[in-house]
């Protein structure tokens, strides 16, 4: 590698060659549907990916949800996208009460048709505005954001999630991240989530830097996870130090790239954190030698 400008080279110069290339694999981070589901849409827009089980309950319990040649299809007859999502939102409600539904948060997210990485612009109504862990009961696409704490010379600080949280609870994570909620902007969610889980104030938003989006799918115990990660970097001095606020986070780590991936490669590290450095350090991947290694 030439001259390091930026933490995020000094990160990826600290690996071994092994260690990068197989950050590098985490790039591929969509898996194809398991063939115990289907697809299903509404008013002719594909949604997602749904288990057998509760496509069954869908056409037990949502007027004009039918199965047709393997596909879950459910026509409705309302032409505002209240209705629309109060409907489905009435059936998750009924599937959380039966105990089908687990870990209900009383937060909205957001889904529009045809996305790219990026959600549209605020001003943009959604097709469909429902109860935040139902993305994944029906195999929704999502959003979230993602924030990566770096220090000049590349190490990196990350939370563990509290024991006490509806996914993943007491693996290592992001210096912060969060869904994203309806309503709010992608800049806004990252800013409020810093705040929340690291009690990092940013009076500046242009220190965080946009890494792009990576999309990640696979089957998780709740349903079909689909979700787009907005990637954030976020270059930090030694004396930013992160301490929780919201009790989300058990505690905050300073480890080393070498540290990172091994605790990775190890699986004490959520699937999406992966991904999201993987993203974060993307305009790396294509440099051929690494420095000597920690």
């Amino acid at each position: 590698m030439s001259s390091v400008t930026r933490p995020e080279q000094a990160f990826w110069a600290r690996l071994s060659g092994p260690q990068q290339t197989w950050l590098a694999g985490q790039l591929q981070a969509q898996q194809p549907p398991p063939p115990e589901g289907v697809r299903w849409s509404c008013d002719g827009v594909n949604l997602g990916w749904v288990l057998f089980e509760r496509a069954q309950d869908m056409v037990a319990m949502l007027p004009g949800c039918t199965m047709v040649r393997g596909q879950l299809h459910w026509q409705t007859s309302m032409d505002q996208p209240l209705q629309r999502s109060q409907a489905l939102q009435n059936f998750l409600r009924h599937q959380a009460d039966c105990g089908k539904l687990t870990g209900w948060r009383d937060e909205f997210f957001a889904w529009w048709p045809d996305t790219p990485a990026w959600p549209p612009a605020l001003s943009v109504p959604p097709f469909l505005c429902v109860e935040r862990a139902g993305f994944r009961h029906l195999g929704m696409m999502s959003h979230a954001v993602h924030m990566h704490g770096f220090l000049p010379q590349g190490d990196l600080w990350c939370g563990r999630r509290s024991a006490s949280k509806a996914t993943d609870p007491g693996l290592l994570d992001n210096i912060a991240a969060g869904g994203l909620t309806a309503g709010e902007s992608p800049l806004t969610t990252a800013l409020r989530e810093l705040a929340e889980e690291a009690s990092l104030y940013l009076p500046d938003p242009s220190r965080l830097r946009s890494c792009g989006a990576i999309r990640t799918q696979r089957l998780e115990p709740q349903g079909w996870h689909d979700e787009q990660l907005l990637v954030y970097a976020l270059h930090l001095s030694d004396q930013e130090i992160p301490t929780n606020a919201d009790g989300e986070v058990q505690e905050f780590l300073l480890l080393s790239p070498c540290e990172v991936v091994s605790r990775m490669q190890s699986g004490q590290f959520t699937v999406d954190a992966c991904a999201s450095l993987a993203q974060c350090l993307s305009p790396c991947l294509n440099v051929p030698e690494a420095a000597p290694n920690d």
